[in-house]
């Protein structure tokens, strides 16, 4: 019979990581409380401002997400021995993450304030911003464990990659917005969200983090070329391309298998059928995830 030996647990290195994940979620929760109008703790405690609650959760979760990421491929040795690189590479990850928000609250969704609505109790609002954050927390895993960088060429390289997915990001959703207002007379699916249809949200958040799974799945199948800028764009844009298609062929066909005489857009967009919307949610992502094992193999 084994046991786990304590010894081999360097206890020191999990405080420095704590500390500084609780250091990073105060500078979080200033952030939160400031776009919140200093009322944080009223939005939550007393005014039960469920939207709120579940924005606030998924930034706490991506900043564990991404310590518990980076720390796992540097290793506790190279941490202690490059302290500095540990903390400007986690650095760079969440201004990344909060670039890629950024874009999408101010250019891809431009017709749609996701920060009022969010204070306005608008699950849907919640559902679909916090789906853009874990799909760019994904994006940007995905693009650190394809490049690796130790220099200003790799990051280079991830800078121009991470604008020409968020692009890819942008196709997408007009895609979507397109085939919404092909099936509903011409709506916007922008202005949609702000009649608090919770399955909405939940739809085009799975579809979301489906598209960053098969990013991340296109990424880990791409070759990297070193500090050859062309090459390494025209392979992520090719691998990244192929899987999003895959993405979007392999979910129609499981969700036909697993609802075929049910519509789906009629019970989502005008019934705001969660669980319809639920369904459609785990099916994108578990497409999304299966590319990523399908092509580590």
């Amino acid at each position: 019979m084994s046991y786990l030996s304590l010894a081999n647990i360097n206890f020191l290195a999990i405080a420095i990581c704590f500390v500084f994940a609780c250091g990073l979620t105060i500078l979080l929760r200033l952030i939160v409380q400031r776009s919140a109008n200093n009322l944080l703790n009223e939005e939550l405690a007393q005014r039960d401002n469920f939207a709120l609650g579940i924005s606030y959760a998924c930034q706490i979760a991506i900043v564990s997400i991404c310590m518990a990421y980076l720390f796992n491929d540097l290793g506790v040795e190279q941490a202690q021995q490059q302290p500095l690189k540990a903390v400007l590479t986690i650095t760079l990850i969440l201004a990344f993450i909060y670039a890629g928000q950024w874009v999408h609250r101010k250019w891809i969704l431009r017709q749609f304030n996701e920060e009022e609505a969010i204070l306005k109790q608008n699950i849907c609002a919640a559902m679909v911003d916090s789906g853009m954050l874990l799909s760019n927390t994904i994006l940007v895993l995905g693009l650190y464990h394809w490049v690796h960088p130790k220099g200003w060429s790799d990051l280079l390289v991830v800078g121009l990659s991470f604008v020409l997915l968020q692009f890819l990001f942008a196709l997408d959703s007009k895609v979507r917005e397109s085939r919404f207002a092909e099936l509903n007379q011409g709506a916007s699916l922008q202005q949609n969200f702000n009649l608090k249809n919770t399955s909405i949200g939940i739809r085009y958040a799975g579809k979301s983090i489906a598209l960053s799974l098969a990013i991340y799945a296109g990424l880990h199948s791409a070759p990297y070329h070193g500090a050859m800028v062309v090459e390494n764009l025209f392979s992520v844009i090719l691998h990244c391309g192929v899987m999003w298609v895959l993405l979007y062929l392999g979910s129609y066909v499981l969700l036909h298998l697993s609802l075929p005489k049910v519509n789906i857009g009629l019970e989502v967009d005008h019934q705001d059928n969660v669980g319809i919307a639920c369904l459609e949610f785990a099916v994108f992502c578990s497409m999304g995830y299966l590319l990523i094992n399908l092509f580590s193999v």
